[in-house]
């Protein structure tokens, strides 16, 4: 497998986002972000940051700053010492640290067990789509 490199973008502290931003790599947000973020890579909210969005989703998002709003994170998302987040979680894993305000509802989704369909037991893939209680997603 050839040594896969993302970006790094970063919206810098004198930056002011308002809108829907969507990105593939890793974004580094420093400054003001107010909207929608929708991406499949690794979003990091600085402790400089101020977020307010409807939805913020990605791969992975971790928060040293403020962000009011709901995140969503397919593998995990972690919350920093000294951060701040009002709004809901939903995630496969979460980290929070001491020292950190939240305020919100969490909900731990399962994580698919491998995109290949061909290398997983029918069995594990059928249990990634089926929610605790029964019933299926």
């Amino acid at each position: 497998m050839a040594n896969e490199t993302l970006n790094e973008t970063v919206f810098g502290l004198e930056t002011e986002f308002d809108g829907t931003l969507s990105f593939t790599d890793n974004l580094v947000i420093t400054g003001k972000f107010k909207g929608t973020i929708d991406s499949t890579g690794l979003l990091e909210i600085d402790k400089t940051a101020v977020c307010e969005v409807d939805k913020m989703s990605a791969k992975v998002i971790t928060v040293y700053g403020r962000v009011k709003g709901n995140l969503e994170a397919s593998e995990c998302v972690e919350l920093c010492r000294g951060s701040k987040v009002i709004g809901n979680i939903t995630t496969a894993a979460l980290r929070i640290s001491d020292n950190v305000e939240f305020e919100g509802e969490v909900s731990m989704i399962d994580s698919m067990p491998n995109e290949d369909l061909f290398s997983v037991v029918s069995t594990e893939y059928k249990d990634a789509f089926i929610i605790k209680g029964g019933e299926e997603r």
